[in-house]
């Protein structure tokens, strides 16, 4: 799987909502890695549910000035941070929906 959280990082969700018309076929990337239908996720209800929760930087325990720092880019937190990336079939046209937002689990 793709969720490996000892190298830093939030389990933040396992849902991404699909964009609206989206069809098949449809190809669902994590950091750029072609993930598996059936084996790493399904297509339920206009969402794709991972088998694995997403990974997102956790800089809520950093102090003030490391946020700084990390926000003017000087350094980064190494931090795993996975972006979620879907190509499909719109109207007959390929498209690429990209950083999709990761639904929290409740």
């Amino acid at each position: 799987g793709h969720a490996d959280s000892d190298k830093g990082g939030k389990p933040v969700g396992t849902r991404v909502k699909l964009p609206r018309g989206a069809a098949d076929p449809i190809r669902v990337y994590i950091n750029g890695h072609e993930q598996k239908p059936g084996l790493d996720y399904n297509i339920v209800n206009g969402e794709i549910v991972f088998k694995e929760p997403i990974i997102k930087e956790d800089l809520s325990e950093l102090s003030a000035f490391r946020k700084v720092v990390f926000g003017l880019g000087l350094v980064g937190t190494y931090q795993r941070d996975e972006t979620i990336d879907i190509e499909y079939s719109l109207k007959g046209k390929r498209e690429l929906a990209s950083d999709l937002e990761v639904i929290p689990d409740s």
